[in-house]
């Protein structure tokens, strides 16, 4: 567990911003941070820190030694050997180390499943967010390969830029070469200060009043038995799922950056209006850009990206969408959701619909959206049998019985309503308004913002505040 909602907007961020704020030097900064974010990691799960402090150490060795061969006095065919061979036993050991903690069981059950085998199915609790400091841990070895001058002699700085806790638990997946010059040197003003706290507000109300009243919602809708669900029951599930799990994810980026820019980091966006999108493509240009971006990165170019013939490249991409899913979760579900995505996209590059399309955007919008919402469906479903009945029901579901009716009644209620036409307004850019409000003058935007704090405060006393739904990942 992390520290409650309430716990870290009162009590944990105030102290330690007013702490940062008072030290005088970097160094002193760098310090109090790292202490700070070991402290958010291990608070209720101690264990975990060490485990997490362990990874990030043999990453720090696993770059010192390749950097070492890199720039040492050995010819250049044994440096780039030796160098790669390191690099190539330090992906074996994240893999390795991510796939105990959260692959062990998953591969255990599918071999039974396969095999009728009755092996035991090992039972080990995962670390939060080992998916995102694994990955941030390789993106590190992994530019230092590419680059020896980029190695960080300092252990602390490392442990501080994979353990930094806005992003640590749920992203977004920061690369070291984005953050290597703020633990260098860095400076937050007080317009970064406010803009940062902006931010976090913006972050802070769409987990609060969008993401937790679409997730209530759709919480309803899935725990209906197969039976008792209509074609209308399981689309509004899905859809206001969709709408859940970008406002929460999207909320706690929003939230991480803009503590960045309190503590004086900035980092990436991470989302881009992702429900505005016309393709496939264009959608994972938009939704988890940090996600997306290092498997660009780091996978689909080093396999050969689009460089070696069209067939190659299909299946680059379809290796891509297969660890994208996987990634998520250790389940089917994920695997399924994962390669719709990436069989759409391959389906999209071999047909030439992008370009097909031209002036049609609508209905690049319309296909691309019913592919994400039933995609997301087997995201949210418990089982993937369950999955698959909601998606059914979808499609030929009819009206449904008393249970149906009376379930749909009760979410279409006006204040889920407003919230849903809130949500539909928010996910599209509007530029014009956001540069009218910002006009007018910085302290209605501040007031705005604090209206919205507020609001969350109201909903906060309530005790409806849910976890973000990637800290499992």
């Amino acid at each position: 567990m992390v520290f409650s909602s309430a716990s870290f907007i009162f009590v944990f961020l105030p102290v330690v911003f007013l702490l940062y704020s008072l030290l005088p030097g970097l160094k002193s900064k760098n310090i109090l941070l790292t202490v700070a974010s070991l402290l958010f990691y291990a608070y209720g799960e101690p264990t975990f820190v060490v485990i997490m402090i362990f990874s990030v150490f043999m990453n720090y060795l696993f770059a010192r030694r390749i950097a070492a061969i890199k720039t040492g006095s050995l010819e250049e065919s044994k440096k780039k050997k030796y160098a790669r061979n390191v690099c190539a036993t330090c992906v074996g050991f994240n893999i390795a180390f991510i796939g105990v903690f959260k692959y062990a069981g998953f591969a255990v059950e599918s071999l039974n499943a396969v095999t009728g085998l009755n092996l035991h199915v090992p039972e080990i609790t995962l670390p939060i967010g080992i998916s995102f400091f694994t990955f941030q841990a390789l993106s590190y070895v992994i530019d230092v390969y590419r680059n020896p001058d980029t190695v960080q002699k300092h252990f602390g700085k490392v442990l501080l830029y994979i353990s930094f806790f806005p992003q640590l638990i749920a992203g977004p997946i920061v690369k070291y070469h984005d953050i290597a010059e703020y633990l260098e040197e860095r400076k937050a003003d007080l317009t970064e200060i406010r803009c940062g706290m902006q931010r976090f507000i913006i972050g802070l109300t769409k987990k609060m009043l969008l993401a937790n009243t679409m997730g209530a919602v759709a919480d309803q809708m899935f725990a209906l038995a197969p039976g008792d669900m209509s074609a209308g029951t399981a689309w509004i599930g899905a859809v206001c799922y969709c709408m859940q799990i970008f406002f929460d994810f999207s909320g706690y980026s929003d939230m991480a950056i803009g503590i960045g820019h309190m503590f004086g980091f900035t980092f990436k966006e991470n989302f881009d209006h992702p429900y505005i999108s016309t393709s496939i493509r264009e959608f994972w240009r938009r939704w988890h850009i940090s996600l997306s971006t290092w498997f660009r990165e780091y996978l689909y170019i080093p396999m050969g990206g689009n460089r070696k013939g069209k067939g190659r490249t299909l299946i680059n991409k379809l290796i891509v969408f297969f660890c994208t899913g996987l990634w998520h979760g250790a389940s089917w579900n994920f695997v399924v959701w994962g390669m719709i995505h990436g069989v759409s996209m391959v389906i999209e590059d071999a047909l030439g619909i992008r370009e097909k399309l031209g002036r049609f955007k609508f209905i690049g919008w319309i296909y691309s959206m019913l592919i994400v919402i039933v995609a997301f469906v087997l995201f949210r479903a418990d089982t993937f049998g369950q999955g698959l009945t909601v998606i059914a029901n979808m499609f030929t579901g009819g009206m449904g019985n008393d249970a149906a009716v009376n379930a749909c009644v009760t979410a279409l209620n006006p204040y889920n309503i407003t919230m849903f036409a809130l949500a539909c307004f928010v996910c599209a850019p509007h530029p014009k308004i956001k540069a009218a409000l910002m006009e007018r003058s910085e302290i209605v935007a501040g007031v705005f913002t604090l209206a919205l704090f507020a609001l969350c405060i109201l909903d906060l006393a309530t005790g409806s505040f849910n976890p973000f739904i990637y800290f499992r990942f």
